[in-house]
């Protein structure tokens, strides 16, 4: 989950002026950021030969 801290730093580093699809893009990509982060934290997390094993279905 996103902090104020993490928001306002976010905010902070945005230039003087920015539109709102900026604003909301880089919202969204912390977001992934912190959720992958938890993720990783609890252990749901795929090793290299899970993830190729995943993708042979895919890639035929």
């Amino acid at each position: 989950m996103l902090t104020k801290e993490i928001v306002i730093k976010s905010i902070n580093n945005l230039p003087d002026k920015f539109s709102i699809d900026d604003l909301l893009e880089r919202l969204i990509i912390l977001q992934k950021i912190e959720t992958g982060l938890e993720q990783s934290k609890t252990g749901q997390t795929f090793s290299t030969e899970e993830v190729k094993e995943k993708l042979k279905k895919w890639l035929k």
